[in-house]
């Protein structure tokens, strides 16, 4: 494997301004939920929770294809095609506003998670290998710092251009009586997207061009790293059992992710919160991880591994859970915001330890893990179906689908990581 040995540190800045665009567009789910199941007037949680479903399931469908565009293009032309792709996404949101067209805004959805599907199955191996492999967690951290930043900003932004007043349109659309009048409201209210999304589309489109023409060096890895002590060299990348159980904790994790994000304005909802307080709560879960991200920063690798920070993680992870389930009102929704801590160094954490050793393998098992990433739209779908068909309480149908997640990414920060190594495959 070959690695830049000049200009890292203009490529980490490159990367991490891609990190911040990937937090700008991701954490606007968490607003877009009860902005478009008051626009299109969506029944119920299921319906809304589509949302993460279309944005999330995208990484799966599209993320073994980008490793194959990867391989036929580069990383730094994929990240600028993956810029490209979210700019049309976002256009679409422009006919879906004009239409209140539920349908048009998941399609718009999904073809920005395949600009990002291509952009992440870029960019986070290559931050994972343009340094020492014990160290990537403490680089990702800077680039989830990135990340978070921006996301802190975008449900805060959009959450005031489109959610302004939105208490008194809901009582509003709720007490009309003339349909027409009704159409009105709704028609306004959906036009609110429009300017920002169309904003929104001509920064990546600039971003694109950014890149493309940057000085981001290239990474080799279409060699094998030689194979050392009593190592068999491997013919496929489903060889690698860390890697096959990385891909399954990188799914548990995301979707504990985007419940304690995007998940947490439904769950206050559900309490009866007011929709003026529970548009900015992801606000609360992101500046909650960017906690995490700075203690990853300080003490990766010089105090704790990243390995070990991953299983401090998983146990914090399930005691806030655990307490969010014991409480109530807003004490709840202060610690499933604790949860942002718990899930911060996860990432950082999980990614390097899956794709370390992978050799010519790097590109294909980074797109195995960003397909992991549908545990967003997976999990989420799975808590609101929970508790909208009474199956189970909104407390309990939350623990149902985090605190199993947290069990199994202990196991892989004590164990997983390291199995087959060692010619045990």
């Amino acid at each position: 494997m070959q690695q830049p040995t000049k200009n890292n540190s203009n490529a980490i800045m490159i990367i991490g301004i891609l990190f911040f665009v990937f937090g700008f567009v991701t954490w606007l789910n968490g607003t877009l939920i009860p902005f478009l199941k008051l626009a299109c007037q969506l029944e119920n949680d299921i319906q809304a929770f589509f949302v993460t479903f279309a944005f999330y399931m995208a990484y799966f469908f599209l993320a073994i294809p980008a490793s194959i565009i990867l391989k036929k293009i580069g990383f730094k032309n994929g990240m600028a095609l993956g810029l490209l792709v979210m700019a049309v996404g976002s256009v679409i949101f422009v006919p879906a506003a004009n239409g209140r067209n539920y349908g048009l805004f998941l399609t718009g959805l999904f073809v920005q998670g395949m600009g990002l599907a291509l952009l992440q199955t870029a960019s986070n191996p290559y931050i994972s290998i343009v340094g020492p492999i014990d160290s990537a967690a403490k680089r990702i951290s800077i680039m989830g710092i990135c990340n978070k930043v921006a996301g802190m900003f975008s449900p805060i932004i959009l959450g005031a251009l489109v959610l302004k007043n939105a208490s008194s349109i809901e009582a509003k659309v709720n007490s009309a009586t003339n349909a027409v009048a009704k159409n009105e409201l709704l028609n306004e209210l959906a036009g609110r997207v429009i300017t920002p999304y169309i904003i929104m589309a001509a920064v990546l489109l600039v971003l694109a061009v950014m890149i493309k023409k940057s000085s981001l060096p290239e990474i080799d890895l279409d060699k094998e790293e030689p194979a050392t002590g009593n190592e068999i060299a491997k013919t496929s990348v489903f060889q690698y059992k860390h890697l096959m159980l990385g891909v399954l904790c990188l799914f548990l994790y995301v979707g504990v992710e985007v419940l304690a994000g995007d998940a947490i304005g439904a769950y206050g909802r559900q309490l009866g919160m007011p929709l003026d307080e529970t548009k900015y709560f992801t606000t609360f879960t992101l500046f909650s991880m960017l906690a995490g991200y700075i203690i990853g920063i300080i003490t990766i690798p010089k105090y704790i591994s990243q390995q070990n920070a991953l299983a401090v993680s998983a146990v914090l992870g399930a005691i806030f859970t655990i307490c969010a389930f014991a409480s109530t009102g807003y004490t709840a929704i202060i610690f499933i915001a604790l949860l942002g801590l718990a899930n911060a160094l996860m990432w950082p954490a999980i990614f390097p330890l899956a794709i370390d050793g992978l050799g010519k393998f790097t590109k294909t098992g980074s797109a195995l893990l960003i397909m992991g990433i549908a545990g967003g739209a997976l999990l989420p779908l799975l808590y609101t179906t929970l508790k909208d068909k009474g199956i189970a309480s909104n407390h309990t149908s939350f623990l149902i689908c985090t605190l199993p997640c947290y069990s199994y990414i202990f196991f892989y920060a004590v164990k997983g990581y390291a199995a087959g190594k060692q010619n045990k495959y």
